[in-house]
């Protein structure tokens, strides 16, 4: 599996470009808005969704898997704490942080690490924390092709394995982790311009005990 991502992110690394994604922007004012001012970010990749939050004064850890990823990081001038391994090993610390952003990680997870993962996220946020998932829809094009694994679980190419949510799926998987709303959102392919946007939905839950 890392050498599938390390493969994966070398293809992509140099399409993506460091250009943030509208999903980060909109969390990043989300946050600003409640003066958010630690987050955590699983899946970080090379920075460039970070970079617009550490550059509006919000301090952010990340989680990466690929050490290229990390490395073009360092290369790039992003020095904030990276972890260097898989979200399914979570908790790389015991930090509770004031918001947890996740850009397109959690539909490549089965769904005995998606649960994992939700429930470590929601431990590593502090009370009135919020953490916002943003994930492929069931209106995405890929959406039914490829292998079927489960119930909108389809392996959509060899070693790409995904979970296409709608409202009930989000429902079942957030509700007991102060689900707040799910909004619709096409993301653009700002890298590949004659390219559709992607159908993504954008999950938010607050942590209120």
């Amino acid at each position: 599996m890392t050498e599938f991502w390390e493969l994966s992110f070398i293809e992509k690394q140099t399409m993506w470009g460091f250009e943030p994604t509208d999903s980060a922007i909109i969390v990043k004012d989300f946050f600003l808005e409640r003066n958010v001012k630690e987050i955590l970010i699983p899946g970080v990749g090379y920075g460039r969704n970070a970079k617009v939050f550490t550059d509006n004064g919000i301090d952010v850890t990340g989680i990466e898997i690929s050490q290229t990823a990390i490395d073009l990081a360092r290369q790039n001038g992003i020095d904030f704490t990276i972890f260097h391994g898989s979200v399914t090993d979570m908790p790389f610390n015991h930090k509770q942080y004031d918001g947890i952003f996740c850009y397109a990680l959690i539909h490549l997870l089965n769904p005995q690490e998606r649960a994992k993962f939700i429930q470590d996220c929601y431990n590593q946020l502090k009370p009135n924390g919020y953490m916002i998932f943003t994930t492929v829809s069931q209106k995405a094009p890929m959406y039914g092709k490829g292998k079927q694994l489960a119930k909108d679980y389809y392996e959509v190419m060899e070693g790409v394995k995904m979970f296409f949510y709608d409202a009930n799926s989000i429902q079942q998987e957030f509700e007991q982790y102060g689900l707040v709303e799910l909004s619709e959102l096409d993301e653009p392919t700002k890298h590949a311009e004659n390219k559709p946007p992607i159908k993504f939905i954008m999950i938010t839950c607050k942590k209120v005990l």
